[in-house]
């Protein structure tokens, strides 16, 4: 060694002591040092070659451990300690500096429980100052850190996340982005339903008492049972409506100025006109004023209560008027109780023409389509549906109070009361107990609203018409409500295409194959798939003399084909997209739009072109559906009908359809799924316009009866509490026939507006 070398040998040395001096100048030598760590100085020893003992393995990554800083050192817990007076084996020294603390990482799991934790080595000596703990092996091991299990959790959860990621990446690159693109292209998009759980009914929530239905008589005797009378039905009215005229120029000629020839100039004569013309209008309505009365007592009170009433209160005030029990001229509201029992009769017989129409209607087919409005059908969404069956429940339904009628008999019973109520406060009230029956009169007359009848029955005589016209029916009220739900239609292959408008323009058989075997085998799929293209293919086949086969295993496709087993042939039939999902190959420059393809075994065995032609009502019946936003859902089997198809070739308005999945569009279609027992509409014909007529049809009955129910019963309540405010200041000249007339004529305008424009849709 040169000299140079030794004097900066003897530098580092100088420096090194210089640095673990004390505070006081003192210097330290290599034994304080590592009594200070807590070991004895000794001569250096190997290190044993076996590892360190270790833990249980954790279920997460053992998290870096950070260089623990210079300070005590204690002895491996749970290992034995020395004798006294038994020689410690002495640790090897690292370097000149500082003792080697070479141990394996511990785990979190072997940190020491606190009944057994180590001491230091400054707490272990004696009060002679003598170490009396020695370590159990010459190897000296760093106390293990405490680390977190939520730590060692997420470490181990974000290693997972990265592997993850990484082997996302590489399956991405991996992906034929051509096949993904030629996937999407063949295979057409669906539409997912959004199914949504209903809230359970509040525990306090009580469920309505259901009356006893009608008997379920047959549709053929309910019409002939309707038909009956209503020819007299129209004779009365009418000749109640001159009546009315009469009793309106009673009170006209007065007005306009112009005086009666002697003796008609007698207010008394006037007044037993009045009587002698109520009188035969009562004649003439006997049977709507006691099927008012006895309504009311069988719980049913309604408009045509208190038209029987109000008839019944005027004509009582009339003869006290014609007895001269009064000074004052007045004439009685008969004029409004003649108009009101005209337009009364005028409502029963449309409602009578309109049921009679429906039950014929009903009555034509042994097996209609029955339309019912399932509850969550698709998307969570009330759907109708239509589905072979037979008429059960409609004369059932049909005799049921229609909607006018029972919401009147919610509301005339508090109209009834009040107009008691009323009628005492404005005669008795006030001292004037002459005023009774005038008070009675004036308000009962005007509490009976003429659009009463008008508001169901004209409205449902009118849609019963248009709706013969396309061979469907209404079934009563109860159908009528159920519908206000729907918002959704299903609809199948017949509707859009019914029988005969779908044709075979021909078919081409490739390589050998039988024209009778390729024929039976398509036949037959379409068939057990319950396509609509299955009589067209079935009629065909009996035409060559072909029999059907036994499919095995039959498989529905997304892509818009069927694949089944015969006789160990594995049989595609499909749409052209279909087999070039399939990779069958297909002729060149083949140019057939809408086709039926059969391959065998992987081969391609025929074409069967199709010529569709779309039914001129199927337009029309689909603005119906989206002018009462009703949306259309495909519910077809026929592999063609997909709504590109739609759209391209026919300009349907396919954007505005669901498409379901293809199972689930064997769902919606299945003829033995549950329906709802509810009965809408009978339908006597195919197509599509009948089932849209229908569905529009209950949409708008709906909204006419609830509309024009609400108008007369709001007309009602107002014109109560007008008549009690001037009976009880005696005002004759405001509350006069006229003016009576004209009120009730303001409110009557919107019902029959209304009611006329129902069925124009």
């Amino acid at each position: 060694m040169s000299d140079h070398e030794k004097k900066l040998n003897k530098d580092d040395l100088s420096q090194v002591k210089s640095l673990i001096g004390d505070a006081s100048g003192k210097d330290f030598n290599l034994d304080d040092i590592l009594a200070e760590f807590g070991a004895k100085p000794s001569h250096p020893t190997a290190i044993p070659a076996e590892p360190t003992p270790q833990g249980p393995d954790l279920p997460w990554p053992e998290a870096p451990k950070r260089p623990r800083p210079a300070g005590k050192v204690v002895a491996f817990p749970g290992a034995p300690r020395p004798q006294p007076g038994q020689e410690e084996p002495p640790e090897e020294e690292d370097d000149e500096s500082s003792p080697t603390l070479a141990s394996d990482e511990e785990p979190a799991d072997s940190a020491v429980p606190e009944e057994e934790a180590p001491v230091s080595s400054e707490e272990d000596e004696d009060e002679d100052g003598e170490d009396t703990q020695a370590p159990p092996s010459a190897q000296v091991i760093p106390f293990p850190e405490e680390e977190s299990a939520l730590s060692a959790f997420l470490k181990k959860m974000g290693t997972k996340a990265d592997q993850y990621a990484d082997s996302m990446f590489e399956e991405d690159e991996a992906t034929d982005h051509e096949e993904v693109r030629r996937l999407e292209r063949l295979i057409p998009g669906t539409d997912q339903e959004d199914v949504e759980e209903e809230p359970a009914p509040p525990k306090w929530h009580r469920p309505k008492k259901v009356e006893p239905p009608p008997p379920d008589t047959a549709p053929q005797k309910l019409a002939q049972r309707y038909a009956k009378g209503r020819t007299g039905l129209r004779v009365r009215s009418l000749l109640i409506l001159l009546l009315t005229l009469l009793a309106l120029a009673q009170v006209l000629i007065p007005a306009l100025g112009f005086t009666w020839l002697a003796p008609l100039d007698d207010p008394a004569i006037q007044e037993w006109i009045a009587v002698g013309l109520l009188g035969a209008g009562m004649l003439l309505g006997l049977d709507v004023i006691l099927i008012g009365l006895i309504r009311a007592f069988q719980g049913k009170l309604g408009m045509d209560t208190l038209s029987a009433l109000a008839c019944i209160f005027t004509m009582a005030d009339a003869i006290t008027l014609a007895l001269g029990q009064f000074e004052q001229f007045r004439l009685p509201y008969v004029l409004v109780c003649l108009a009101g029992l005209y337009f009364q009769l005028h409502g029963t017989y449309h409602k009578r023409l309109g049921l009679r129409i429906s039950c014929r209607t009903a009555a034509a087919s042994s097996h209609p389509y029955r339309v019912t409005v399932d509850e969550g059908k698709w998307s969570g969404r009330d759907t109708f549906a239509k589905w072979q069956g037979t008429a059960e429940s409609f004369g059932s339904q049909i005799q049921s109070d229609d909607g006018a009628q029972r919401i009147f008999r919610t509301v005339c019973p508090v109209l009834l009361i009040g107009d008691v109520v009323l009628a005492l406060l404005s005669s008795l009230g006030t001292g004037n107990p002459q005023r009774l029956l005038w008070s009675l009169s004036a308000l009962f007359t005007v509490s009976a609203a003429f659009g009463a009848s008008i508001a169901y029955g004209r409205s449902f005589h009118k849609i019963a018409r248009r709706l013969a016209q396309s061979g469907a029916a209404l079934a009563g009220w109860p159908g009528i409500l159920r519908a206000k739900k729907g918002d959704r239609v299903l609809i199948t292959d017949t509707d859009l295409f019914p029988q005969g408008h779908v044709e075979l323009n021909g078919y081409k058989v490739m390589r050998d194959f039988p024209a009778e075997r390729v024929l039976a085998y398509t036949a037959t799929l379409i068939l057990d798939s319950g396509s609509g293209l299955g009589r067209l293919f079935h009629d065909q086949l009996r035409s060559m003399g072909g029999l059907l086969r036994k499919a095995e295993r039959l498989t529905c496709y997304e892509g818009g084909g069927l694949s089944a087993n015969i006789r160990g042939d594995q049989v595609l039939v499909g749409s052209a997209a279909f087999m070039n999902l399939m990779d069958i190959s297909l002729p060149q420059g083949l140019n057939v739009k809408n086709a039926v393809f059969c391959a065998i075994d992987g081969q391609l065995a025929g074409i069967f072109a199709l010529n569709y032609t779309l039914h001129d009502t199927v337009f029309p019946a689909m603005e119906e559906l989206m002018g009462e936003k009703v949306g259309p859902v495909l519910a077809t089997r026929d592999f063609n009908l997909i709504p590109a198809m739609l759209q391209q070739r026919f300009k349907l308005a396919a954007d505005k359809m669901d498409f379901p999945p293809v199972e689930r569009r064997r769902e919606l279609s299945d003829p033995e799924q549950p329906h709802s027992e509810v009965l809408t509409a009978l339908l006597c014909r195919e197509g599509l316009l009948p089932f849209a007529e229908s569905v529009a049809a209950s949409k708008r009955m709906y909204r006419a009866a609830r509309f024009g129910s609400a108008v007369c019963c709001v007309g009602s309540a107002l014109g109560m509490a007008l008549a009690t405010y001037l009976t009880s200041i005696g005002a004759y000249t405001s509350l006069s026939v006229l003016n009576l007339m004209i009120y009730m004529l303001t409110w009557l305008a919107p019902v029959w507006l209304l009611s006329g424009w129902a069925h124009r849709y």
